[in-house]
């Protein structure tokens, strides 16, 4: 193989990012300490002043963490990374480390219900101001810059009704304002989408989702240009924000199959969503890998399938959506997502239950709306469950 050749996201997702130990483990190793120790008083020096590469304390480094991050940074085409204990330390971080009071921020209203209520309910309280936009207006979002407007923020596709944006015009726009465009790539993960490659500045992420898929630990990831990444790291650190070595080990090994799993289950994700479409008691579906999706032509662009999240409506608004959800007997009744078990939830009334009524029908978020996760159990096997539980 040429010295020169790139190599694939898939096999990066194996092949990067690993710290060696004289042992020479084949699996990367867990590095299980809070501190680690100088050979002299001169050399802990060096390290600090970051003279010296190596590692201090664990809050600020540690190997197993940078193994993690070097590899989430190499799938997503990105000079650097850095890892968090959670995807909302993820978002917090790539938000106020480059947010001041006094400057503007510009945001999808198309959000999962955490990430708006930070938005509106703590970003605001450090005097930075907020325009919300439909996602998928270009204008609306042009129309909304001013001169302070610093940063450009979305989730695509968005939680819950995968409503996807044109990731290439929204990073042209920020740049001829000298913003910064940042995206949430949750929904899809570092396995079908990679922002960056499409002119974004940062690319943010939950690896509780279908990076780590087995629901097993939480973390979060930043990725993008080498100097963004730098003074993000220094928030990070400052604020305690960061990743557990533990949790990295976890994750390390949930990334190595997330292509396999992502393939899989968005074909699974496929099918479901045109068996629903076919059922009498729902009003309307909404996943991002259907021909009749109002931007496949941008998922066709940006993405490498429809991913793994889709969403229904059924008619009878709560209390049918109550009944459906009630009555499935194989899908987990969760709010988590990207797991390798099915999940089901109710977005009007638990990830976005903290949104005022009127916030959720203006992000297009009604009473009926069921929110499917799709795992790796045999699709006709879920179909049934629907089918029941659609069922008079």
């Amino acid at each position: 193989m040429s010295e020169n050749k790139t190599l694939h996201p898939q096999t990066l997702a194996i092949r990067g990012g690993k710290t060696q130990t004289a042992y020479n483990e084949h699996h990367q190793a867990l590095f299980l300490t809070s501190s680690f120790m100088f050979d002299s008083a001169e050399d802990g020096a060096a390290l600090f002043a970051k003279t010296k590469p190596g590692f201090t304390y664990s809050r600020t480094a540690n190997p197993t963490v940078s193994a993690f991050q070097e590899r989430m940074a190499a799938m997503e085409g990105a000079q650097a990374g850095i890892a968090t204990a959670t995807g909302m330390a993820a978002i917090q971080a790539a938000l106020m480390t480059f947010l001041s009071a006094g400057d503007h921020l510009i945001s999808s209203r198309s959000l999962f219900g955490t990430t708006a209520g930070f938005l509106s309910g703590h970003l605001r309280r450090f005097g930075i101001e907020i325009t919300f936009v439909a996602q998928t207006d270009i204008q609306a979002w042009r129309d909304a810059v001013r001169p302070n407007t610093k940063m450009l923020f979305l989730e695509t596709p968005s939680n819950p009704l995968g409503e996807v944006a044109d990731v290439r015009a929204l990073a042209n726009l920020a740049h001829e304002h000298g913003a910064l465009l940042v995206v949430d790539n949750c929904f899809c993960s570092s396995a079908v989408q990679q922002p960056l490659r499409l002119g974004a500045d940062l690319s943010v992420q939950s690896a509780t989702k279908a990076v780590d898929g087995q629901g097993r630990v939480l973390g979060g990831m930043v990725c993008g240009r080498a100097d963004l990444v730098e003074q993000i790291g220094l928030y990070v650190n400052a604020c305690g924000l960061s990743l557990a070595p533990f949790n990295a080990w976890i994750l390390l090994s949930g990334v190595e199959t997330v292509h396999l799993r992502t393939q899989e289950q968005s074909a699974a994700a496929l099918q479901i969503a045109d068996w629903l479409k076919n059922q009498d008691k729902v009003l309307k579906v909404y996943y991002a890998g259907l021909p009749e999706h109002p931007q496949a032509h941008l998922v066709a662009q940006q993405q490498s399938c429809g991913g793994m999240v889709l969403a229904f409506e059924v008619e009878g608004g709560l209390e049918a959506a109550w009944r459906v959800i009630d009555r499935v007997r194989i899908f987990s009744k969760t709010a988590n997502f990207g797991d390798v078990r099915s999940t089901i939830t109710h977005p009007w009334t638990t990830t976005h239950g903290r949104m005022s009524a009127q916030d959720k029908q203006e992000a297009g978020i009604r009473e009926g709306l069921i929110r499917l996760s799709v795992g790796l159990e045999h699709v006709g096997d879920l179909i049934d469950d629907l089918h029941y539980a659609l069922a008079d």
